[in-house]
């Protein structure tokens, strides 16, 4: 939680008073009708081995969209570097068919946010033009050629040489088109990305004003948004072109890993397009099984003698590799680099491989000076270094989906990731049409995000939401009962997706501090987020302690499930300093941060600690927000440590004699 109601209206007023005119501001005149029965009767399933494994995508849901690889059977171009830009703020570019030929152009480097390059783009968040010029080798000819795009944020829509081809809703998330007859072989292709990232009610995350979910807008954030981090917008993945085989191509991959004795058993489920009827094989290290296919769906399992199993203190991958056969002859291949792992949720303990285990760590952002959001390598190779450093083992993708090679990075280095849709801001004191608008697009994320990085045995958990609301945050007053109804019905819908979805991890949402408790009882494990000595209690730092005890046990009393903290902390400026602590202090951040995880380390049933921030991060304009910035992280923009980044490696990385929370 980010945006306290006491700072809204006048500085004299009551909380009270103060959540009263939040909840007028942001409400339709219009209530939710009818009251459901709230949770009860609908236990949170146990994620024991058995359970429902990942499905291979079926028709109709988004393909697994593989990571581009080469090899010799498939190609790939990766279209990053320099592109053309032009901003569109009349929306007349696609009536002057701009997705030909951009009338006057600047250069942009694919990936990066457009907002820090440009002072005219600065906060800008409508339509923009990107333009790229590419000669695709001839050799690719007679195989299928696509397009991939791997986050636009947050509205897209793609020309390949003039022909519309795809569009997409969502940033975050990749999604790809068939581009084999829009191709030029004879000449330059021309794609044209048209990008937007407007903070609309009716998305997800949605916009401020009536429907959305936050206060930043009310409070006047410039950008207006929900959520309190700067919506960066742009192409800020990589854009691909890759081909496969025409006659039949493996569209996607499902692995299920288990345990028995000594020995990891996996199965390995594969779609191919097309419907394809013919033989494969898998191959897992050295171990190897024929595929049948049939209706495009084959299914296979290997058993791997005395398994080096998957884990922090071991993060081992096997090869493995997927092959469809004619004969003797290989028609198409895949590799993917696997872990042998379970996660399951046994009472009040979260099991990694049967074993309890304890989160250390941190919410993170995708954000860098300059690149914004974009993808940075340079960055997440020193930001998995400093958690080595601090001795962490874990963190929350808050508040969306991050890069594909930040996970291929958690796997190989061993960082347990609890994995996140975009779905921050949610109100639940809307009407039910544009309630069941926001499920429909949070279930598409899920589908997305499940079928990208179900391999990846980095991801630990699925959580469906961060900080939903039911009434003014940080229980300025108590939920509207309506709203607390209409947020059961949807998580309900929700848990029950990611179930379905894929059925070997916990599901979880994170509750803001004094929030709706209900919704914690639908889900495997219980995540708050807490500011007691910060936002509430400010500077009174024992009466914070206890506020907090008092909320961990009454989650645990209510529900009986293992309860994380997946935010706690304070914005603290690089250098301020004061004996004894005060607000804004590296000091009190030090001691804010002790007196958590003190309080956590005293209860058996917590099973995670995830300070905010690891580092500070870009946000709007604002009054709370010294120089557009969140200053909770316990190292700077550029990753420089503050005070308490050298407490938590004496603490986690068992420098003063002691390890744990």
């Amino acid at each position: 939680m980010k945006h306290p109601s006491t700072q809204i209206g006048d500085p004299g007023q009551t909380a009270a008073q103060a959540a009263a005119v939040n909840r007028r501001d942001l409400l339709l005149a219009s209530t939710i009708a009818g009251a459901a029965s709230l949770v009860g009767g609908h236990a949170a399933a146990q994620t024991q081995p058995g359970t429902p494994p990942p499905q291979p995508t079926p028709q109709g849901e988004p393909s697994g969209l593989l990571y581009p690889q080469q090899n010799r059977l498939r190609n790939v171009m990766d279209l990053s570097g320099l592109w053309e830009f032009q901003l569109d703020p009349r929306e007349e570019g696609q009536a002057q068919g701009w997705f030909s030929a951009l009338p006057a152009p600047r250069q942009i480097p694919v990936p990066c946010s457009w907002n820090d390059l440009f002072d005219d783009a600065k906060n800008y968040l409508d339509l923009a033009w990107y333009l790229h010029r590419v000669w695709v080798p001839s050799g690719w000819q007679g195989q299928r050629v696509f397009l991939r795009v791997g986050s636009a944020n947050y509205a897209a829509r793609v020309w390949v040489n003039g022909t519309l081809v795809t569009e997409h809703q969502g940033g975050h998330l990749p999604f790809a088109a068939e581009v084999t007859r829009q191709l030029a072989w004879d000449r330059e292709t021309v794609i044209a990305i048209a990008v937007e990232n407007k903070q609309l009610v009716e998305r997800v995350p949605p916009g401020p004003g009536p429907g959305g979910g936050g206060v930043a807008g009310v409070a006047g954030w410039y950008p207006a948004t929900t959520y309190d981090f700067f919506p960066y917008a742009g192409l800020h993945r990589q854009v691909w072109l890759y081909s496969v085989p025409a006659a039949a191509h493996i569209d996607d991959i499902t692995t299920v890993p288990a345990i028995d004795g000594s020995d990891g058993v996996v199965t390995v489920k594969v779609a191919a397009a097309g419907g394809y009827a013919g033989t494969g094989k898998v191959r897992l290290d050295a171990i190897e099984a024929d595929l049948q296919f049939r209706s495009g769906v084959a299914e296979a399992t290997l058993r791997v003698p005395s398994a080096r199993l998957w884990s922090p203190q071991d993060p081992h991958l096997y090869p493995l590799t997927v092959t469809l056969t004619e004969g003797q002859r290989v028609t198409d291949a895949y590799s993917l680099d696997i872990g042998i792992r379970t996660v399951a949720v046994r009472g009040d303990q979260l099991l990694l491989n049967g074993q309890p285990i304890k989160l250390t760590g941190f919410g993170k952002h995708e954000d860098f000076p300059l690149s914004g959001r974009a993808l940075n390598l340079p960055m997440w190779i020193r930001d998995y270094e400093l958690l080595k450093w601090v001795g962490a083992n874990s963190y929350r993708a808050s508040h969306y989906p991050y890069a594909e090679e930040a996970m291929q990075l958690a796997d190989r280095m061993g960082f347990l990731v609890i994995n996140e849709i975009p779905a921050v801001g949610l109100n639940f004191e809307n009407p039910e049409e544009l309630t069941a608008q926001h499920l429909a697009q949070c279930q598409k994320q899920l589908r997305e995000l499940i079928a990208r990085d179900k391999n990846h045995p980095s991801t630990i958990m699925w959580c469906v939401s961060n900080e939903p609301m039911s009434g003014p945050p940080l229980g300025a007053a108590p939920p509207v009962p309506a709203a607390v109804a209409s947020g059961t019905r949807f998580f309900r819908q929700m848990y029950d997706e990611a179930r379905r979805l894929d059925g070997t991890r916990p599901v979880t949402l994170v509750r803001v501090q004094g929030g709706t408790m209900e919704w914690l009882g639908i889900f495997d494990v219980a995540c708050v987020n807490a500011y007691y000595g910060w936002y509430t209690e400010p500077g009174q730092l024992d009466l914070a302690q206890q506020a907090l005890a008092r909320d961990l046990d009454e989650v645990h009393r209510t529900w009986g499930k293992p309860v994380i903290v997946t935010e706690f902390g304070t914005d603290t400026l690089p250098g301020t300093h004061n004996q004894p602590p005060e607000m804004w202090t590296e000091e009190y951040q030090v001691e804010f941060i002790r007196r958590y995880l003190d309080v956590a380390a005293r209860r058996p049933f917590m099973v995670g600690m995830h300070i905010w921030n690891f580092a500070d991060f870009k946000t709007g304009q604002g009054t709370m927000r010294a120089g557009a910035m969140n200053h909770k992280g316990v190292f700077t923009r550029d990753r420089r440590p503050k005070m308490a980044a050298h407490f938590l490696r004496e603490r986690w990385a068992g420098k003063d004699g002691r390890k744990g929370l």
